[in-house]
């Protein structure tokens, strides 16, 4: 069956689903593989449960019945299914990358166009070979402006990526110490980011940029197809007002308010003011944009518990993100102060360097205490006001820990340290 085909099903369909278990009536449901699943041994099950057609790839479950469709790939038909969808659509797409605040600046930003605009934005993290196609094919023909997170962890995810989104404007983060076990060096995760750059040059694309990013603005070099931010010779040029409790900003004048935390977060407001104004959003609704949106999902969440002010910020870490988090944490002026880290994941050979540097980092703050949770913090060397536990489990359980009150805490770890369940221990 050709892609062709396949799409008219699909414009029928109810939409795509890959897991059994959710399937919606009339769906269309794509068998796909992983190290330890095999999507086609559930596609009958997905058609019992009334699934309206199954894209299987190994022939011995196509059952030689009309509802099940084979092709050589499953994921890859879905993804070629992705991009034939992208090149009948109207919208204009938004694709983002980097290596910290990806998904904070791409809520951020739908807040801000959708104050204008009939947008989409992909849902929670689903950013990568399997989430992007599965995001495009959500984007209906209604849609003005989409904005497409890619993620990845080795060379040429961003490309491949890139390639079935085909965005017509592109902004990169930041280049950051993550997934440096996949891209192998600092350097390696600066290439991967910018193929989503590679793209949109070729293509005659348009590159939102933070001209305080030296790298950045070497990569593009003389491009022209580029709109800036920053604190000086930019297009858009800002000034930060306050970061604490809240962050404050200024832009040409106008003060714009939200409810996040910390000065890393600063530039992720910025770019949604600065696509905002690109778009020719009004500046009354970028300040609201901004202003209503609320963090979850354990990203830049205030938490207030039993009298202590909690910072969670525990969705993702690497080196980069938390001693961002760390620095901004010690500019508060308060007492009591507490820093709970896990484990950063995916840093390689050097992972036991990076844990360190973090540690000795620490040794020099003004800070009570600090908890550091799981096998790698454990190996680090580190004083008295340090405190070392296997998992969230026996921190909790600690004295140590259950005297904590009336204090201001920084949570950040890496997401299977699973660190926001330390909250349900303050009590």
């Amino acid at each position: 069956m050709s892609v062709k085909e396949l799409y008219e099903i699909f414009l029928k369909s109810n939409g795509v689903a890959t897991d059994s278990r959710q399937i919606n009536n009339n769906c269309l449901f794509f068998a796909l593989k992983g190290v330890n699943f095999n999507g086609n041994e559930f596609a009958k099950s997905a058609i019992d449960k009334g699934a309206m057609y199954a894209v299987v790839d190994e022939k011995k479950y196509s059952l030689d019945d009309e509802k099940f469709i084979f092709v050589n790939d499953s994921l890859k038909t879905l993804q070629e299914l992705a991009n034939f969808h992208r090149k009948k659509l109207s919208a204009k797409i938004i694709g983002i990358t980097g290596s910290n605040g990806k998904t904070t600046s791409k809520e951020l930003i739908h807040s801000v166009l959708e104050t204008e605009f009939n947008t989409y934005c992909t849902k929670g993290n689903l950013n990568n070979h399997i989430g992007v196609p599965l995001s495009i094919l959500e984007i209906s023909h209604e849609t003005e402006i989409a904005i497409i997170e890619m993620g990845a962890n080795h060379l040429g995810e961003i490309k491949l990526l890139s390639s079935i989104a085909e965005p017509d404007y592109g902004y990169i983060t930041n280049f950051g110490k993550a997934h440096l076990e996949g891209f192998g060096s600092e350097e390696g995760v600066i290439k991967g980011k910018s193929e989503l750059f590679d793209f949109l040059k070729e293509n005659s694309g348009y590159i939102f940029c933070n001209s305080d990013d030296q790298k950045q603005k070497e990569i593009l070099g003389d491009y022209d197809n580029k709109f800036t931010f920053g604190q000086k010779d930019a297009d858009l040029i800002y000034t930060t007002i306050t970061d604490e409790p809240n962050i404050v900003v200024d832009v040409n004048g106008a003060t714009i308010e939200s409810t996040l935390f910390g000065n890393y977060n600063v530039q992720n407001i910025i770019s949604a003011v600065t696509i905002g104004k690109y778009f020719g959003v009004k500046m009354q609704n970028i300040q609201e944009g901004i202003s209503k949106y609320i963090s979850e999902n354990n990203r830049s969440q205030l938490i207030k518990k039993n009298g202590n002010r909690i910072r969670l910020d525990a969705y993702n870490a690497n080196p980069t993100s938390m001693l961002l988090a760390i620095k901004s944490f010690d500019n508060i002026n308060s007492k009591n102060k507490i820093l709970i880290l896990g484990d950063m994941y995916e840093l390689g050979e050097d992972e036991n360097k990076f844990h360190q540097e973090i540690v000795d980092y620490c040794e020099n703050l003004k800070i009570d205490k600090v908890f550091l949770v799981g096998k790698i913090f454990a190996k680090t060397n580190f004083s008295k006001k340090f405190f070392s536990y296997e998992n969230y489990l026996k921190l909790s359980q600690s004295k140590e820990f259950k005297g904590v009150i009336d204090s201001n805490l920084l949570i950040k770890g890496s997401r299977g340290m699973q660190l926001e369940k330390i909250l349900e221990f303050i009590n």
